[in-house]
């Protein structure tokens, strides 16, 4: 062996280079957006206690009408959310099926429509159809966040590895069994990060509910403009904010909870 071939095979024999390690979650960053959001209730709260409120103002903070709208914005967000779950996924993992996969693109057209759809329009039709209400109001939720549910669980299921489902059915697994132990563990980052996104999304849409008779934050924001009350427009901005980004904080935690111990060995 000649010195000008040794450089050539060191080269061919040295190991890949190690993957960057994985972002590590600490304790400080699980626990500084929590923080932040006390301090601002906390912040929000001092500042009610000493502000000057008219009567208007008052009257429409007092005797519990604030727990109340807070309630039912919670309410609508985890009932439209629980629903989107069981439409989505199932959906999803149907129409990744070979007898399926035909009908997704009508599908997909039918679940971009609710979403391309702007949510007070979609909500006035369901007003229309169905009268005010709760059930009005959910509807409308849920038909705007599935989308993303739908299209990240189609999305996991179909960017597994075809290697690992052969390899699954060569070992005797069902197809029930490739489904469950397989294909739905490898997709679970992704379908988790559509329902993060979902939740999002519902705590927005509910402020809508109000125009439909459905409750929620939005009572608080719809009087505050309708009546220029800046203090009643500001506390239910704030708390509708805060609830966003403390779901959004919960759904992250969540994700990081969930996800298989075996993918985060092996990314």
């Amino acid at each position: 062996m000649t010195t000008s071939e040794t450089p050539e095979l060191e080269e061919r024999a040295a190991p890949p280079p190690p993957a960057p390690p994985r972002p590590h979650v600490t304790w400080q960053k699980l626990t500084f957006l929590p923080a932040f959001l006390i301090a601002v209730l906390l912040g929000t709260w001092l500042w009610f206690e000493q502000a000057d409120l008219d009567p208007l103002s008052a009257n429409a903070l007092s005797n519990g009408q604030v727990s109340k709208a807070l309630w039912q914005h919670v309410q609508l967000t985890v009932i439209s959310t629980f629903f989107v779950l069981i439409i989505a996924i199932p959906l999803g993992i149907v129409l990744t099926r070979r007898a399926f996969r035909k009908a997704s693109p009508v599908v997909m057209a039918v679940a971009n429509t609710g979403q391309a759809t702007p949510a007070i329009g979609l909500l006035a039709l369901l007003v229309i159809w169905l009268g005010t209400g709760t059930k009005a109001a959910l509807i409308g939720i849920i038909a705007y966040a599935v989308l993303p549910v739908l299209s990240n669980t189609m999305a996991g299921l179909k960017g597994n590895d075809p290697t690992l489902l052969e390899a699954a059915r060569g070992i005797g697994m069902t197809p029930l069994g490739v489904l469950t132990r397989v294909e739905l563990p490898l997709a679970v980052p992704l379908i988790l990060a559509g329902v993060r996104t979902a939740l999002v999304l519902n705590v927005g849409t509910a402020t809508l509910a109000t125009f439909g008779g459905g409750g929620g934050l939005g009572v608080l924001i719809t009087t505050g403009i309708t009546n220029q009350r800046m203090p009643v427009l500001i506390l239910g901005s704030i708390l509708t904010v805060t609830l966003a980004l403390l779901v959004d904080w919960l759904a992250s935690l969540a994700e990081l909870l969930v996800r298989p111990r075996g993918l985060e060995a092996g990314t």
